[in-house]
């Protein structure tokens, strides 16, 4: 059994707003999610990337425009026709204390269930299909608390892949996971869209992962779309400089060739030859000795 490719449903905001109590985050914006592709969220903290997402998912109700699921106004649908097309994966999420990987995996399965239809063989075998496709079928019995952060991780994206929903939103799905896990999470991501066809939006805030992952790139400024496109027309250096006030040089990922941001900061001075122009990495490179070590210090 494999998980069916729907890639048919869309999402999209028209005149959007959306704010907490009396502030505005979000100010009237129209974004269409691309379909079957990755979409990442990037911008400074606070621009409201996050809240945009929450909007999109159905957690957060616009206070002016739409958010439609295909045609239709997503808040006019019932929370069980949303789940079945649309599944979200909040930022932090907390469990029961002692749930196993399984049970939680199984709650993926909710959306299908009703007092006329209860569990079913259809709902074991999307059960254990996620749980192989995230590598966690080993730890299928295992208490949450008792595994890894990237473990953790992977056993939510299995509980959301057990929905089986075409469309798969996540807040910042990388967050507090050391660069090891981060990379096993986000190549898991990016199977999911590759080998499943599935359309996928994230939140991250390392422009670099999103450049090598995202297909599409959301750029979010103080509540407004600043820009939007693949990564190789949106990752550039006044749009770093304009969006997260940072100076830097855009160079290709010696791996992917996609666009990697070189952040420029005020230790670039030690780096930098006496006139100023030009970068000593040439000698940098001729004093690291076999050790990795750069003029007798560790990297």
């Amino acid at each position: 059994m494999s998980f069916e490719s729907k890639n048919s449903h869309q999402v999209s905001a028209r005149h959007l707003t959306l704010g907490y109590d009396n502030s505005t985050i979000i100010k009237n914006i129209d974004v269409t999610i691309p379909t079957g592709k990755i979409t990442a969220l990037v911008g400074a903290n606070g621009c409201g990337k996050s809240t945009l997402l929450r909007g999109i998912a159905r957690l957060l109700k616009p206070s002016k425009g739409k958010v439609y699921l295909d045609s239709y106004d997503v808040f006019k649908l019932s929370s069980k026709q949303v789940a079945k097309k649309l599944g979200i994966l909040t930022q932090n999420p907390i469990a029961p204390e002692g749930m196993t990987v399984k049970d939680l995996v199984a709650c993926g399965r909710f959306p299908y269930q009703s007092w006329l239809q209860q569990w079913s063989k259809e709902d074991e075998l999307h059960v254990e299909l996620a749980l192989e496709i995230t590598r966690m079928k080993e730890l299928a019995q295992r208490e949450l608390d008792t595994l890894s952060g990237g473990q953790r991780q992977r056993a939510w994206i299995a509980m959301a892949l057990a929905q089986d929903t075409d469309i798969l939103l996540l807040d910042e799905p990388t967050t507090f996971l050391d660069l090891a896990h981060q990379v096993e999470v986000l190549d898991l991501l990016w199977d999911l869209n590759y080998k499943q066809d599935k359309t996928l939006v994230m939140v991250l805030h390392d422009l670099n992962q999103a450049c090598r992952y995202a297909d599409n790139l959301l750029v979010v400024k103080q509540g407004k779309i600043y820009t939007q496109g693949t990564p190789y027309e949106v990752m550039n250096e006044i749009m770093v400089r304009e969006v997260f006030g940072l100076e830097c040089q855009i160079v290709d990922d010696p791996i992917t060739s996609t666009p990697m941001c070189i952040p420029i900061s005020r230790i670039k001075d030690k780096y930098y030859s006496d006139s100023g122009k030009s970068l000593r990495i040439k000698q940098i490179l001729k004093d690291k000795d076999n050790t990795g070590r750069i003029n007798g210090k560790a990297r």
